[in-house]
């Protein structure tokens, strides 16, 4: 016969396991309101972030929604779907409240759920050549994503004072970055240009000809055409084996192009943290600062600079700053981020944040683009902050001449085309109009050209050796 103790251990232990498999007490809203993109709930505490998921009459349908904002005891929602069939009074429920009853291997993952309330997506090697929407579900109709790994959306940047430094280069097959404005492993660079100038080609060859282990790429509020033309033209099918493709199209919601930009960079971390060397390429920055400005706009937030407000200059660093190196010895993240120039206006207010917040800057210049010259990076307005410790001194002394020639003969440009220059007045000129058509050959390169670092560099000494 069991002792006394041996009994009431044995009844605590069965009341434990029925504790531990019970499903926690879940506690429901009702949606209130349908303002334009907004959605209220009352009868619900939820934060900032958190995923809720809004029924459909009776139909066992739901909408996913995020908190964006609060008032008093109003819950501000943005739906990631349609909204179609909502009626007043439908249950607003937390995301993980609308699961089934975890096994007891999810415990776990469950009671962290629990706590952290943002939403978790699919990462993992599963997803390399996978193109996928914002919320991580398969577009390619290759079948689903077989990975058990998640990851949170609302991840922080690493602290800085752990950050491996800048010091190595990264080859983007592009002879032009490579030799005159060098990136190295963990920068940030901002893509400036307007449309119709070739960046999504740009983007393209160095997601192809990159040096790094693995490419993320962010189509974010892209027309849905160029998505596919992106990644079956110019991407290819040898870019898209290493490759992840994160395509949140300008007709999803704001709130889904917010989401896809922080799952690209989400995705990009995973194999960061795993020691890879990552390229990530997102475009646009822009758009995804305009779907933040929907946001905050529809739930009243005023408007500071140009109809923007501001949270959209909050939003943007925090987004940036996920990118860049991880520990030493560690991997990092190389990130290319496109900003649209409205107009061609470098002012434009975003491109403006987004040049103090990056670590270089690319201009991609109309003129060029018109005159055939690609790709059309203008090396006059371009710079790259990390270069002088990435090259050797001998390096950086030929791109600064190269540079001074090609600006001297741009300033003198329209003298030389009406026949006004005279040779010998001015001898840092002479030598400007003797070597433009190599320094423009040098500058140019096709679409189907890779010219990888040591080429590149190779290319530039020897352009001022046989100069001499």
């Amino acid at each position: 016969m069991p002792t006394l103790t041996e009994a009431w251990r044995g009844h605590l232990d069965g009341c434990r396991k029925l504790v531990e498999a019970a499903v926690p007490y879940a506690t429901c809203g009702t949606l209130t309101r349908i303002n334009g993109l907004v959605m209220e709930a009352n009868g619900i505490k939820l934060p900032l972030g958190s995923g809720v998921r809004v029924s459909v009459g009776g139909s066992g349908a739901v909408v996913e929604a995020e908190v964006v904002g609060f008032h008093g005891e109003k819950l501000y929602m943005m739906p990631t779907d349609d909204v179609f069939g909502l009626a007043p009074g439908a249950q607003v429920a937390p995301f993980e409240a609308s699961h089934a009853r975890p096994r007891v291997g999810e415990r776990i993952f469950a009671r962290r759920r629990a706590q952290d309330r943002a939403k978790h997506l699919p990462v993992g090697e599963a997803l390399l050549g996978r193109v996928v929407d914002g919320s991580g579900r398969p577009l390619d109709g290759l079948g689903p994503l077989h990975t058990s790994e998640m990851r949170s959306l609302a991840s922080r940047p690493v602290n800085p004072l752990q950050r491996a430094a800048i010091d190595r280069s990264l080859d983007v097959g592009v002879r032009t970055i490579n030799s005159l404005l060098t990136v190295g492993r963990g920068q940030r660079v901002g893509l400036f240009a307007g449309s119709g100038v070739g960046k999504s080609v740009l983007l393209g060859m160095m997601a192809r000809y990159t040096a790094a282990e693995v490419v993320v790429v962010g189509l974010i509020g892209e027309r849905g055409r160029e998505v596919k033309e992106f990644i079956e033209q110019i991407l290819g099918s040898a870019g898209l084996r290493r490759a992840v493709v994160v395509a949140a199209p300008a007709d999803t919601s704001p709130l889904m192009r917010l989401q896809g930009a922080a799952y690209a960079t989400t995705v990009a971390e995973h194999f960061r943290d795993q020691g890879r060397q990552v390229l990530l390429i997102m475009d646009s920055l822009t758009r995804y600062a305009m779907a933040q400005r929907e946001i905050a706009l529809a739930i009243g937030e005023p408007p500071v600079t140009r109809g923007y407000p501001p949270s959209v200059f909050a939003r943007l660093p925090q987004l940036v700053e996920r990118a860049g190196n991880g520990p030493d010895g560690g991997g990092s993240i190389t990130a290319f981020y496109t900003v649209l120039a409205e107009g061609d206006d470098q002012q434009d207010p975003i491109a403006d944040a987004a040049r103090a917040i990056l670590d270089g800057h690319f201009v991609l210049t109309r003129a060029l683009a018109e005159a055939g010259h690609y790709p059309a990076i203008d090396i006059e307005q371009s710079i790259s902050r990390a270069m002088h410790g990435l090259v050797k001194p001998t390096h950086f002394e030929l791109v600064r001449r190269f540079k001074q020639l090609y600006s001297r003969y741009q300033r003198s440009r329209d003298l030389i085309a009406v026949g006004a220059y005279a040779q010998g007045g001015d001898p840092l000129l002479d030598k400007a109009v003797a070597m433009y058509p190599q320094i423009e050959a040098f500058l140019q390169q096709k679409m189907d050209e890779c010219d990888n670092y040591e080429d590149s560099v190779f290319k530039l000494h020897r352009l001022f050796d046989q100069a001499l």
